[in-house]
């Protein structure tokens, strides 16, 4: 996506913030938009970057579920001027405020004065509390996502996904997850090639794309209930070019077969096979958006073996090309022949 118009001032980020709230929803988006904001004037770029303010849902200091205590700059009551990007932050203290009226009422006169509305993880409760997630899509953190739907039934939720963006409205799943939205408006606003930087400034593991499931492969299938299973899919993410075949696992672990295909379904719900497919299509995601190596390359590094066996397992699970994919979500934007 290219950048906006460069502005004449700093646009403003307000982040909602109330006690018992969960503080890297807080912070890490904060970290985000200060970072590209420094990277813009260390580069001598002309776009003034962003102006961070912290909106408190009461005066004084507001102390977080983990006992952290920080002043914000100001109250919702108090705030003044024009805000662009209008976040509301997630935690165990949005129930207390799902039945603050006042904040409700605010909430929903902003909606119509920002640019951008939007919620990491259980903010999503007050954003649809407000009504403002009313025929729209949205998520928050994957154990809530039931309970968000069962109680505002007309809003769309999706269960498992990093960030969503339905027209000016964002929201994202919990914790880490508000670090992957601000990167994604970063690069809607400053472009790809800042957020990248970002992303490399603050040592992010991967920039995540909003339809990339809360959970990577190798986080889920290391919920094995036997140790040696999850070692097992560890050292199978780390080595996806070697022999992972459901006899050659077996024999690195000391079972038979039949019987180490028995639990990858009983504790993972998936045959070896398929485990092993998922592993290396991260694998293949992340060598797609992180270089440029080309499509056969990128085949044979994550066990592949051929580009056109990569894009047929692209087109059975992501429906889309390794190449279609590249050109989306790396900041290289290149297409392989």
């Amino acid at each position: 996506m290219a950048p906006s118009p460069t502005p004449p001032r700093p646009l403003k980020v307000a982040l909602f913030a109330y006690p018992d709230l969960q503080v890297l929803d807080l912070s890490g988006p904060l970290e985000f938009f200060a970072r590209a904001t420094r990277l813009l004037r260390e580069e001598g770029r002309s776009h003034p970057g962003y102006s961070v303010t912290v909106v408190g849902s009461e005066e004084g200091p507001i102390v977080g579920s983990s006992g952290f205590r920080f002043l914000p700059d100001t109250t919702w009551r108090d705030l003044r001027g024009e805000v662009d990007t209008l976040l509301v932050i997630g935690g165990r203290g949005v129930e207390a405020m799902l039945g603050d009226r006042p904040v409700l009422a605010w909430l929903r006169k902003m909606s119509g004065r920002v640019r951008r509305l939007g919620s990491v993880c259980t903010g999503a409760f007050l954003l649809a509390e407000a009504g403002l997630l009313d025929g729209r899509s949205a998520t928050t953190h994957w154990s809530r996502a039931a309970d968000l739907a069962r109680r505002y039934p007309r809003v769309r939720v999706q269960d498992d996904r990093i960030w969503v963006r339905d027209g000016s409205v964002y929201t994202s799943a919990g914790v880490s997850a508000g670090m992957d939205l601000a990167l994604a408006l970063i690069e809607e606003d400053l472009g790809a090639e800042v957020a990248l930087g970002v992303a490399r400034a603050m040592v992010m593991y991967l920039r995540r794309p909003g339809d990339q499931s809360q959970y990577s492969a190798p986080l889920r299938l290391q919920a094995a209930e036997t140790p040696s299973v999850r070692e097992l899919v560890t050292w199978a993410a780390e080595h996806p070019a070697h022999d992972l075949s459901v006899a050659a696992l077996a024999k690195r672990v000391g079972k038979s077969p039949r019987h180490l295909t028995r639990v990858f379904r009983k504790e993972l719900g998936v045959a070896p096979a398929e485990a092993v497919e998922q592993l290396r299509l991260e694998a293949a995601r992340r060598a797609l958006q992180q270089s440029g190596a080309g499509l056969e390359e990128v085949a044979a590094r994550c066990g592949f073996g051929s580009a056109e066996v990569l894009r047929r397992a692209f087109l059975r699970t992501l429906h889309v090309t390794p190449s279609a994919y590249r050109a989306r979500f790396s900041p290289r934007g290149e297409l392989d022949s």
